[in-house]
């Protein structure tokens, strides 16, 4: 099977996608401060839930409020849960989402308030980075219908697409000249563009309203070739139309994680030792 070789080489030298860009959202005790079912201020008792101001403070004493477990980071940054994400508009909701949280606000609060401040902060940092970058967003997307990328995928991964890595990371090793650095780094940027425009048609092809006759049109009818000695035949796999796109959107951004490792090494190539 391919991949055992290539797999050792990808190894050595670095190439092998790491796991899951970005961490999982943070917990907190909210379920013990406040009931899941009917969220009530920890300080005060007050009806909370939707009614926060910002889903952040108690609109009756004003005292902030731990973080929502359930808010994904789409919610939290006020962004639709879509690929596509308006950068500046994004930036402007962490600066926001800051001057709301950020620990330096809370120095002469109560320590429970001055915790929760650490988690929010801690919070929006995160969802900021993971939104921000096309491959942890895609990434994450994923995540939350129930897709991750684990290691070790080169065994799934075409042997001309992985000969493809290795031979730009080759190339990279022994770059001496900054003319040969940036004729890499224009291949890598442009493979990355050229990906990042399809994973973004894959997840918009995906994601789609119910039709009203039901979902039996939206079905794609996979044949998938099995061989042995014995016999050779084929089995049908139904796949919603939905899946496939994701599934497609999940191929591609594994190529952007091996595309994304080269870019780090080609950083690290131009610090000076």
């Amino acid at each position: 099977m391919w991949g055992g070789r290539t797999g050792a080489l990808l190894r050595v030298s670095g190439l092998w996608p790491a796991g899951v860009l970005g961490r999982r959202p943070l917990s907190c005790n909210a379920a013990s401060l406040a009931g899941r079912n009917s969220p009530q201020c920890w300080n005060c008792g007050a009806p909370g839930g939707p009614m926060r101001e910002h889903g952040f403070f108690c609109p009756q004493c004003r005292a902030l409020q731990p973080p929502d477990p359930t808010r994904d980071y789409f919610s939290l940054m006020d962004c639709n849960r879509a690929f596509r994400v308006d950068t500046a508009k994004l930036q402007t909701r962490y600066q926001e989402l800051q001057r709301l949280v950020h620990p330096d606000f809370f120095s002469q609060r109560s320590q429970t308030e001055k915790d929760f401040s650490e988690k929010h902060s801690t919070l929006v940092n995160d969802a900021y980075k993971t939104l921000l970058a096309p491959l942890s967003r895609g990434l994450y997307l994923l995540k939350l219908h129930g897709l991750e990328i684990p290691e070790g995928t080169d065994d799934e991964m075409d042997r001309q697409f992985l000969m493809e890595i290795m031979e730009i990371s080759e190339n990279l090793a022994e770059a001496q000249s900054e003319a040969a650095m940036k004729e890499i780094e224009s291949i890598v940027r442009a493979k990355q563009k050229e990906l990042t425009d399809n994973v973004s048609r894959a997840f918009e092809q995906g994601f789609y309203p119910p039709s009203d006759t039901g979902r039996q049109g939206s079905y794609l009818l996979v044949l998938a070739a099995t061989n042995s000695k014995k016999e050779t035949g084929r089995r049908d796999i139904l796949l919603s139309s939905e899946q496939y796109d994701l599934e497609k959107a999940k191929k591609m951004l594994t190529k952007m994680r091996y595309f994304s490792n080269i870019e780090e090494k080609i950083k690290l190539k131009k610090i000076p030792l």
